[in-house]
């Protein structure tokens, strides 16, 4: 059974504004030095801090310095990120989380002397106005969400302090797909969402006796920035976006540009790894290895340890794991992993058809995705949306996450928990 978190909505009660009365000779924690009491703060957990905020106002006053914010964001990427699942069966619609330390110690029913971790979920304060979403991407410990059946609108949410934005629509094309990314400008200080749009446009032929309509796919891109100096954020078009993009593989953010991998095209069978750079808004290709699985292989992106990463999937269930050692360095690009095939002990279980032709629509039909490498190196892997597993690539042997409370089905990220929120 899984726990309700309900961010705050309401300012500390009245009676807690105005304190209560101490003994004599008690220091209270407003008359310390704010850097002492910063430093105090930032090593908590945002789950503390969050219940820290609701005691008063000055405590409140706090837990918004932009310090306090920066230190803990710095802090919580390294040593303290979540584990989001969600989850669109058997209702969609649901966010919940676990912390991920505690995730990766469960390998199964826990003794009277453990505890299990704890499966939570999130308030969603946009539900009426979108009941279903998905998840466009993480960034700083917010999340930009696009409804499922429009794609627009969009929201930008934190799921731990419960703030969220709903941000402006974006010129509509008829027919048109849709692929939505979203990231931080270090250099602009700017959350920043972009929009690809590939569309139809028919033309007439020129030709008098058989006049008929040609289909002709185009093309474009957009962008929204948020914070910084634009008080009311509008859509800017980017012109036509240069390359053909896989509509089912999801962004990956990383060193501020957003990264995607193309679909093939008719005289070209090899995917790029293309990005956009969210300071220049400009559109560059990554390179790749000219030999190896990685130069024509079907392969997903993702971010481990801090390097732009490349799962390949190959024949019989077996993948490859690249990493981009150097940035933009073609020479740079390793195989680290081989990880060979392998059925979770929940897969064996009977599996609902319907909701199976569900998720091979929403992953492309891939056996499994990689969520991160974790501290003690097990790499960790979502299967078939339905189960967790950890692999140690030294030893090769697979080990079964068992977290109790956990969705049927479900899609992972990895997720920091922070304070932060849109000047």
């Amino acid at each position: 059974m899984d726990h309700d978190v309900l961010p705050p909505q309401q300012p500390p009660c009245k009676k807690m504004k105005l304190g209560c009365s101490l003994p004599p000779g008690t220091t209270r924690m407003e008359d310390l030095p704010r850097e002492i009491i910063l430093d105090v703060l930032y090593r908590l957990p945002v789950t503390s801090l969050i219940r820290f905020r609701l005691v008063c106002r000055s405590w409140r006053s706090l837990s918004q310095d932009p310090l306090l914010v920066d230190d803990h964001l710095s802090l919580t990427a390294e040593n303290g990120p979540f584990l989001v699942f969600h989850s669109d069966y058997p209702i969609r619609n649901q966010l919940r989380f676990v912390e991920l330390s505690a995730a990766m110690a469960s390998s199964g029913i826990p003794s009277p002397q453990e505890r299990a971790p704890v499966v939570r979920r999130f308030s969603l304060p946009f539900r009426d106005s979108m009941p279903e979403f998905d998840v466009v991407g993480s960034c700083n410990g917010l999340l930009c969400l696009s409804d499922s059946f429009f794609r627009e609108p969009l929201c930008v949410y934190n799921p731990f302090t419960g703030e969220f934005r709903s941000l402006p629509q974006s010129r509509q094309y008829t027919d048109q797909e849709v692929i939505f990314g979203f990231g931080y400008s270090h250099s602009t200080r700017q959350y920043k969402v972009i929009k690809v749009v590939y569309y139809a446009n028919s033309t007439k032929t020129s030709s008098s006796r058989h006049p008929r309509r040609i289909q002709r796919m185009q093309s474009d891109v957009q962008v929204l920035a948020l914070g910084g100096t634009e008080p009311c954020p509008t859509w800017r078009s980017l012109g036509k976006a240069p390359y053909q993009i896989e509509r089912k593989q999801p962004e990956t953010f990383i060193h501020g540009r957003l990264h995607w991998v193309t679909g093939p095209r008719r005289f070209r069978s090899a995917r790029q790894i293309v990005s956009v750079d969210l300071a220049e808004e400009r559109f560059h290709e990554v390179p790749k290895p000219e030999g190896g699985s990685l130069a024509k292989g079907n392969y997903q992106l993702g971010v481990q340890r801090g390097c732009l990463t490349a799962i390949v999937y190959c024949n019989y269930g077996r993948m490859e794991i690249w990493g981009m050692k150097k940035y933009g360095d073609r020479e740079s690009w390793v195989k680290e992993y081989n990880v060979r095939a392998y059925v979770p002990k929940g897969l064996k279980q009977h599996v609902n058809q319907t909701i199976m032709k569900i998720w091979k629509n929403s992953s492309g039909g891939r056996v499994a995705r990689v969520l991160g490498v974790l501290e003690n190196g097990e790499i960790l892997l979502e299967y078939k949306s339905r189960a967790l597993v950890a692999l140690d690539p030294d030893k090769g042997k697979f080990r079964d996450v068992v977290i109790p409370g956990l969705p049927s089905w479900f899609h992972a990220f990895v997720h920091v928990g922070t304070l932060c929120w849109i000047d």
